[in-house]
């Protein structure tokens, strides 16, 4: 997969690397939209805000993602850039590596969390040792990511997705026969939630989505692998309004519908998938079991091909990809032994943390980028044409993040809330103000003196 590629390629090597059709991308991106953690989500927002204030937050947060993800996957359509190359020209190449490490350990986190979901069901299923379903899931996911990926993985959730929404529209109907509920699971109110406290509850419920713009740097990587001609396509379709509203959108609506309407049913990590087994039995396992799948070859490819990024520019260690899915692998499935899910949310306050002063950084770049008329520095330019550390990112991203989990960690009242909205807006105004222009303009004519060289 073009994800794994390293910042040294030459641009031969590049220009080998076949970029993948509109049609071929698309269908692989949309292998995300049938995370299980974004049916769980929004049931377990709409418990703890209401569902009218959940709804109303969807909606502000799917129009956040699209507009953003817009520019960032337009801007990696025409350069080619990955987030590992980009963080190169925020950070320097040494910090970097910062990126890249964050990246990994999210999206491996990812993995986990969706791992152990399909896991449970499996138990809930069959019973047995819930050791021996974790290693089953690790071990049919190799296959898929170990090699070969953008070849066929379009295809794979293509064959998939119609089983997916299938199942979940027959899990609806069959919970409305079974369970006849009425309205109900629309009129759950929990109250006002004060301003002091992180509410109203719409806003809570976007600071929660907010520990998701991780999906942003997915955005980043993905949209490299496609052609800049289909550019308007994909910022429409693919990685735009219409993904978001089917991710968040139509998952979350189902997953309140179900927690609401099935006797029993909980919103928590591995509550829904549980639910929809005891609903549907085997069927009920069949959609979580396409569900995670189609989810967790993105976790996985890019949560491995970053930790191989890592590994290589900050330890130096030269192995195959073969090494490092193997590695990736033993990661994940120790870490699905340990009770990961249970720190789910506070692991999204942190992600948001971290992740969304990179968007916040990335998107100023950008705007800056185009205000100058500078071109985005070249894929394959090798790390030492780039400083060790780019000060003005470096310390937008530390103090940002510094800042936000601080906040978060403070243990107040709305700190969870505030906290996460509080880094993106501080690194932008940071990145801003320390004169990225002008910096922009001297290192990319730096750069430009040593390619005439």
């Amino acid at each position: 997969m073009a994800i794994n590629r390293s910042t040294d390629h030459s641009a031969a090597e590049h220009s080998a690397t076949a970029k993948m059709s509109a049609g071929s991308l698309s269908m692989a991106w949309y292998g995300l939209v049938s995370a299980m953690f974004f049916i769980y989500i929004g049931a377990s927002l709409a418990q703890a805000y209401g569902t009218i204030d959940t709804l109303i937050g969807l909606a502000i947060t799917i129009a956040i993602y699209g507009a953003i993800n817009r520019v960032l996957a337009g801007y990696a359509l025409r350069s080619g850039l990955t987030v590992a190359q980009f963080s190169r020209t925020l950070l320097g190449r040494k910090g970097a590596v910062l990126a890249t490490l964050v990246f990994a350990a999210t999206a491996i986190y990812y993995a986990v969390f969706e791992g152990a979901i399909l896991g449970n069901a499996f138990q809930a299923q069959f019973g047995g040792p819930i050791q021996l379903w974790h290693a089953l899931v690790v071990l049919y996911t190799l296959p898929l990511i170990a090699g070969g990926i953008q070849r066929w993985l379009d295809k794979v959730n293509g064959w998939l997705l119609p089983i997916y929404w299938g199942g979940l529209i027959t899990a609806v109907i069959w919970a409305s026969i079974a369970h006849p509920g009425g309205s109900s699971w629309l009129e759950h109110s929990t109250g006002a939630l004060p301003l002091a406290a992180g509410g109203p509850g719409w806003l809570a419920t976007c600071a929660a989505f907010m520990g998701v713009w991780i999906l942003m740097m997915y955005t980043m990587d993905f949209a490299s692998l496609g052609r800049a001609a289909d550019a308007q396509f994909h910022r429409r379709y693919t990685f735009g309004w219409l993904f978001y509203t089917l991710a968040f959108g139509v998952n979350s609506v189902i997953g309140i519908y179900l927690t609401f309407t099935i006797p029993g049913a909980e919103a928590t990590e591995t509550g829904v998938a549980g639910a929809l087994v005891q609903l549907m039995g085997p069927l009920g396992l069949l959609v979580i079991f396409v569900s995670q799948t189609r989810i967790n070859t993105a976790n996985y490819a890019l949560g491995i091909s970053n930790l191989k990024e890592f590994g290589t520019r900050a330890l130096g260690l030269k192995l195959p990809s073969l090494a490092w899915v193997v590695i990736g692998a033993a990661i994940i499935y120790l870490l699905m032994l340990l009770p990961v899910v249970q720190y789910l949310l506070l692991a999204l306050s942190w992600q948001g943390a971290l992740v969304t002063g990179w968007v916040a950084i990335a998107l100023v770049h950008i705007r800056c980028e185009k205000r100058f008329g500078l071109i985005p520095d070249s894929h394959h330019l090798p790390d030492h044409r780039f400083p060790a550390f780019n000060a003005t990112g470096v310390c937008a991203w530390v103090i940002s993040a510094a800042a936000g989990i601080a906040l978060i960690q403070s243990g107040s009242d709305g700190a969870a809330t505030f906290g996460v909205f509080t880094t993106p807006v501080l690194a932008a105004a940071i990145y801003a103000i320390w004169n990225p222009g002008s910096r922009a303009i001297r290192n990319h004519e730096s750069l430009a003196s040593l390619d005439r060289a």
